[in-house]
């Protein structure tokens, strides 16, 4: 893992800093930010989706039902205390720590959020959507242990906004077609270059004939700057998290999940290296285009 500091340069850098795959960000990239998650915030409410705030913690039981473990298990990050034995013995006394060892920790029972859309799909679990389509949208502080972190391109500790949609298949595919448009016309009325490449997310059985059609129906786009950093992915995820946990539709049947994300701090990235501008004129360009 990379510990060292990253100097991050752009024309609005005042109080910016990335350290240890760890972001603060001072008032100009703040604002930027807080202007950029406002929008796409407005864009899934104006599309129907009830804005909605989850626990800052999800269940390690929870993500183990989904596969995570399985597909992810080097990303996730776990959230525990130091074990009842470390405490009774005085753990640490006065030895400066800068790391606790493993055995000197309890049972994890929690985990940092991995992305924001699965805090939705655990709250809606064991339930049957009569009323239709269902449409939420949330941001949450996400956590990825990542084998190298690259400025505010790839962090340990990010912020992530998603528009989602549970329901029957044609729904959820009208959703992310929609989004996928608002977001191709975003950028282009901004003026920041992007390319859309099909991308996989590893939820299926790579032997399985789930597997098999998200490669002929791709599961997953990003939204790509520069040919490497995705700032944006639309994603269907079909019945899986439907199954996973037991949400319905109104005939019964496991419920298609999709949602639209949106990584910040790597707009934030994209668009200072882009346009250079002071940060007055870049949150003036965010700000004028609808």
């Amino acid at each position: 893992m990379t510990s060292s500091t990253t100097e991050v340069r752009t024309a609005w850098d005042s109080g910016l800093k990335v350290q240890d795959g760890l972001a603060t960000l001072g008032p100009d990239a703040l604002a930027l930010r807080s202007a950029l998650d406002a929008r796409f915030a407005a864009w899934g409410e104006a599309g129907g989706a009830r804005a909605m705030a989850y626990p800052p913690l999800m269940t390690a039981a929870d993500l183990a039902k989904v596969d995570y473990f399985a597909n992810f298990p080097h990303l996730g990050m776990l959230a525990g205390g130091l074990s009842r034995e470390a405490i009774e013995a005085g753990y640490p006394g006065e030895v400066p720590v800068d790391s606790v060892p493993g055995g000197r920790l309890a049972a994890a029972v929690h985990v940092l959020p991995p992305a924001a859309c699965y805090g939705i799909y655990f709250d809606l679990a064991g339930e049957r959507l009569d009323g239709g389509a269902r449409r939420v949208t949330t941001v949450a502080n996400c956590f990825r242990r990542e084998d190298h972190f690259d400025g505010l391109r790839r962090l340990r500790g990010f912020t992530m906004r998603e528009i989602v949609c549970v329901g029957d298949r044609d729904s959820v595919l009208a959703h992310l077609e929609h989004f996928k448009q608002m977001l191709l016309d975003h950028v282009a009325a901004l003026g920041l270059p992007l390319e859309v490449e099909a991308a996989t997310d590893p939820f299926f059985d790579p032997n399985g004939a789930r597997a098999l059609s998200q490669k002929l129906f791709p599961v997953k786009e990003e939204f790509v700057y520069g040919g490497s950093l995705a700032i944006a992915s639309v994603n269907f995820h079909r019945n899986f998290f439907g199954e996973r946990c037991d949400i319905s539709t109104g005939d019964g049947e496991p419920a298609y999940t999709g949602c639209v994300a949106f990584g910040l701090e790597r707009w934030l990235s994209a668009l200072g290296d882009h346009f250079g501008e002071d940060p007055a004129a870049l949150l003036q360009r965010i700000n004028s285009v609808e």
